[in-house]
């Protein structure tokens, strides 16, 4: 059975979320638990497998799996859509050594992968300066440099990131977590999302043999994966704007039924999620059109501003219940939060439909 086939049924993937995930998500979001078994169970029971498939149904699987993972613990989904951009990066590469290297388990849930484009991409947005500095050495490279924050790290992952040489070259390279010369510190204390594996990541004169560059033209590599990129993150809005707007209706007749008064009611929220919903499954499928990328970063956008409206309601219309720190409402509400920052962050994407020239494809939207 193929990994859409399995998205189709929707049984397995929800017995997982329902035996190997939902009775961790406290421990998740209070205690920066790591949801290793989960992780593994999707890659083993063939979730993120690509061979034989076409790349619509590559997408639009992935986009399934951080929805319906994102509705249980946005936590977990994000480092999901760590693990989605690093399999991008690695498809996407001309070297055939990495992809023979790394392809397997990344796909089989044997290893797991980070980003490392935070950084990077606000480079491209010309809104931040590059952290990492490569020199030539053999066939391979030398980096140093610092990143302040790479997240779905731990023992048997790997994430990718993008450094310059003095001569203004910029290359990608995959870097296995315990190659010599990297060192993590491990960041907590956040409002959220504790639990996704979040490290800073020190680089002294770590050695990147030929066998773990993604690409030595980053520039060029990194616009051909950026819709990938942003694409997979949208779900992690409509996730949780779902489960917010169940939660929204459970409360219904509280407080004798005065919940029908709010501004903000679950009808108005939902219309705009089945719009959203339909418009990012339908650029999953049409991502390869000149056209998609600004209505890409359209959607992307009315996503975090519907999550962040979804679950401010949704802490109104649970009142003091919500006012818990352990609550799904005020969880909910810190990991909209994290949404709006993920880069690209509000901000970050407000800047660029500003720079885009051309309207927005309305039949994409």
């Amino acid at each position: 059975m193929t990994a859409d086939e399995r998205l189709r049924d929707g049984s397995l993937l929800e017995e997982r979320i329902q035996t190997l995930l939902k009775p961790s998500v406290r421990k998740i979001d209070c205690e920066a638990y790591y949801p290793l078994d989960y992780m593994t169970a999707l890659g083993r029971d063939g979730f993120f497998r690509s061979e034989g498939e076409r790349a619509q149904e590559v997408r639009m699987a992935g986009v399934r799996i951080v929805e319906e993972t994102a509705a249980a613990c946005m936590t977990t989904a994000f480092n999901v859509w760590c693990h989605l951009a690093a399999l991008t990066y690695v498809r996407h590469s001309g070297n055939a050594a990495l992809r023979r290297t790394l392809l397997p388990g990344l796909e089989n849930g044997e290893l797991r992968g980070g980003t490392g484009l935070s950084n990077p991409m606000k480079f491209y947005a010309g809104i931040d300066k590059l952290y990492l500095k490569a020199e030539r050495e053999g066939g391979g490279y030398r980096v140093s440099g610092q990143l302040p924050m790479v997240s779905n790290l731990g023992e048997g992952h790997w994430f990718a990131t993008v450094s310059e040489t003095a001569g203004g070259e910029r290359i990608m390279a995959f870097f296995p977590v315990g190659a010599e010369g990297l060192r993590l510190e491990e960041r907590l204390g956040f409002l959220g999302l504790n639990g996704s594996a979040t490290y800073s990541c020190s680089f002294d004169r770590v050695s990147v043999p030929e066998e773990w560059i993604v690409s030595e033209s980053a520039d060029e590599f990194v616009a051909r994966v950026r819709p990938e990129f942003v694409l997979y993150q949208i779900p992690l809005g409509l996730g949780v704007t779902a489960a917010a707007i169940r939660s929204i209706r459970q409360a219904k007749e509280k407080q004798g039924g005065c919940n029908g008064l709010l501004p903000v009611q679950p009808e108005q929220l939902e219309r705009e999620l089945e719009r959203l919903r339909e418009a990012t499954y339908r650029l999953a499928s049409q991502l390869e059109e000149a056209s998609a990328w600004k209505a890409l970063l359209r959607v992307r956008l009315d996503t975090v501003y519907l999550t962040l409206q979804a679950v401010q309601a949704n802490m109104l219309h649970q009142g003091s219940a919500g006012y818990v720190q352990t609550s799904a409402p005020s969880r909910r509400l810190r990991e909209a939060y994290f949404f709006a920052n993920l880069t690209p962050t509000v901000r970050h994407l407000e800047k660029l439909l500003a720079a885009q020239s051309l309207p927005v494809d309305e039949s994409l939207l």
